[in-house]
């Protein structure tokens, strides 16, 4: 009997405590589950598209979201289905770094039908996404522009290089191009043509130029770096280069080096890392149901000799 009443004694003291088991601490506590964010960018063999690409995934380590990048690799067919494959894997939202004002506005409608909330980064669509985060491209043409009027006291010949026609930045930029020269009727657009965003195509538009043109050129624009670039080369294989002004936008790290080596006259600076954190932020303030911009535009900033240093390392 003494056996049993002290077995009896430790199952009571043991079996009857009907207090749940200590909480974890929450070192080993699993972390939750972040959201996952499709992400289509226009085209990643262009040094800005890698520069938002970058400050994206920088700012998703930070606020813990998964991203799903793909490359649109400048389709808009591609970019419409990678919007149908986010879909289909229930992403929380999606980034769109759109392809074309027109052709990429299906893969903003087919997300809004499926209530997947889309914020547009860089780059507009005609069909309006669930926010916009970018710069006003027009101003990113006049402050080039302007520029070269100034330095040209107004009056003088220029050619312009078109990006990938049909794109917002594009359309905007050359826009914003002709605002100027209507303000300066002795500013003489020579030639405009597209380079489609590549310095390769730009340095063989440029010769073309240069045959076509010669001691007549006086200022080329370029609608991005990249091209500039390339007009940069093929105006100093020409040994030209001292004679004709040359201006581009987005101030990549070539462009910035080229303008604080005296070569490259002037960049405009289009800050990537404000709009993609920013992009990142508002799709996040939406998957939470908190209030969001709808609009938000970053300003440009002219980069010249005098100021370059203050965008180098940026």
């Amino acid at each position: 009997m003494g056996l049993l009443a002290a077995l009896l004694g430790i199952f009571l003291a043991t079996g009857c405590d009907q207090r749940p088991p200590p909480s974890p601490s929450p070192a080993t506590q699993p972390a939750a589950k972040g959201p996952t964010i499709g992400v289509s960018l226009l085209n990643l063999s262009s040094e800005f598209i890698v520069m938002l690409q970058s400050a994206m995934e920088e700012k998703a380590r930070v606020l813990g979201v998964k991203l799903l990048i793909n490359d649109a690799q400048r389709s808009a067919d591609r970019q419409v289905q990678q919007v149908e494959s986010f879909i289909a894997q229930k992403v929380d939202a999606i980034i769109l770094n759109p392809c074309e004002f027109e052709a990429s506005s299906p893969a903003v409608e087919l997300a809004l039908k499926a209530g997947i909330p889309i914020v547009n980064v860089n780059s507009e669509t005609r069909s309006k996404p669930t926010a916009f985060i970018g710069s006003r491209d027009e101003e990113s043409a006049r402050l080039a522009m302007q520029f070269i009027a100034g330095k040209l006291g107004g009056k003088g010949n220029l050619v312009m290089m078109h990006g990938f026609l049909g794109q917002t930045a594009q359309i905007k930029r050359d826009q914003g191009a002709r605002e100027i020269l209507a303000q300066h009727p002795e500013l003489k657009l020579l030639a405009d043509q597209t380079a489609e965003w590549d310095r390769a195509k730009a340095i063989s538009l440029m010769e073309n130029w240069i045959q076509a043109h010669g001691p007549k050129l006086q200022a080329v624009f370029a609608q991005n770096d990249e091209m500039g670039m390339g007009a940069l080369i093929a105006l100093e294989q020409a040994k030209m280069k001292d004679k004709v002004i040359v201006t581009s936008v987005d101030a990549i790290a070539d462009a910035l080096q080229a303008v604080k080596a005296g070569r490259l006259d002037a960049t405009v600076f289009q800050d990537a890392k404000g709009q993609a954190g920013t992009a990142l932020e508002t799709a996040l303030k939406i998957i939470r149901h908190q209030p969001f911009e709808k609009e938000l535009y970053i300003p440009f900033q002219l980069v010249t000799a005098t100021n370059v240093s203050q965008f180098l390392g940026r």
